[in-house]
């Protein structure tokens, strides 16, 4: 049975407003341990430390080469998959889903065509601060993430006033139901299935995209770290999941019950090269998305490396036509119905 490794950077749970960490993300890479120690040592032959480690080696100026070269030769050699997704647009993303969206969907409109969530969120995300109100909007989203942690009346009824105290007449068509505490849309949020927590959304298109690639049954290793034992119990429940069903979920991605991955294994990083393979791919991947968001400028080494179907990036955009050409008849809406019933 072919193993994938994955490691993961960035995640806090329910918490998608932490300042310290804005991306969150995860690498998947089908390498051996001998193939894996062989590509660490002969990129850093005079490692000390017990393990590769990004966040260590990246200090150093003197290791920026060979980092890149390192992640050159996984990208060229392996099946490797890098997530990336900023986490602010993220719960914009879930904003829409459940503070939105069933108001539309009882007036018979798919928010969900050709990616309209998509773009919606995005608009939130660049415009939301200047009409609505910066300080207004920042409380909206905080009070959103407590509602859909708390599920109590109380968290919910706040959620409604903050909406109410942002400019939201400028953007009625998106806050307008939340004002108006439209039932259906306070019943998504209060429903006790769904959770602002992203490690849900990761793995789906992590696995997603593995899927496509592996034409045999598989297993999945990942660290023994806190944050990955949460990745696990997703990993189990989508493993457990024995019913025949498929989605196309874009014009790269789909997903097919069951799947091909059959097992799941913790393991010590320290013994695993090949997940500390893992580590160096998502940890130099947010740094990239990191400098690039803060630069404004679009080129990087880093994310050249990659091919398209080698990387996954759930950010913002203002480019709406390519939302939706990449969402053209896919089946979103399914695809987060489906979920939202299956999986908790």
């Amino acid at each position: 049975m072919e193993r994938i490794s994955i490691d993961e950077s960035g995640y806090t749970g329910f918490d998608l407003l932490d300042p310290p960490q804005p991306y969150q993300g995860a690498t998947a890479i089908g390498v051996s341990d001998d193939e894996a120690s062989r590509l660490i040592k002969e990129h850093f032959p005079k490692l000390q430390a017990p393990e590769l480690k990004y966040s260590s080696l990246a200090r150093r100026d003197n290791n920026r080469p060979r980092l890149l070269a390192l992640q050159r030769d996984i990208l060229a050699s392996t099946k490797a998959i890098t997530y990336v997704c900023d986490k602010r647009y993220l719960l914009l993303l879930m904003f829409v889903d459940y503070a939105v969206e069933p108001f539309y969907y009882d007036k018979g409109f798919n928010l969900y065509e050709d990616g309209g969530n998509l773009s919606m969120a995005s608009m939130l995300y660049y415009a939301g601060p200047g009409l609505l109100g910066r300080i207004e909007f920042a409380a909206l989203l905080a009070a959103f993430q407590r509602a859909m942690k708390a599920k109590t009346a109380e968290a919910v009824r706040d959620l409604v006033a903050a909406a109410r105290r942002t400019k939201w007449n400028e953007m009625p068509e998106v806050l307008g139901p939340l004002v108006n505490g439209y039932p259906d849309c306070l019943d998504a949020i209060r429903n006790p299935k769904v959770s602002t927590d992203a490690a849900f959304v990761v793995l789906q298109s992590l696995i997603s995209r593995l899927e496509s690639m592996i034409s045999a049954e598989y297993r999945i290793e990942h660290d023994r770290s806190k944050n990955l034992l949460r990745y696990g119990e997703v990993i189990s429940k989508l493993i457990a999941h024995d019913v025949d069903v498929e989605f196309r979920a874009s014009d790269i991605a789909g997903l097919k019950f069951p799947l091909k991955l059959k097992e799941v294994a913790q393991v010590d990083s320290k013994k695993s090269p090949a997940v500390q393979l893992c580590d160096v791919m998502i940890g130099a991947a947010i740094d990239a998305v990191k400098t690039i968001r803060e630069t404004g400028i679009a080129e990087n080494e880093v994310l050249a490396l990659y091919k398209d179907d080698q990387i996954i990036h759930l950010l913002p955009t203002t480019d709406f036509e390519a939302i939706k050409r990449s969402h053209k008849n896919t089946q979103a809406a399914e695809v987060i119905d489906y979920f939202a019933k299956n999986f908790s």
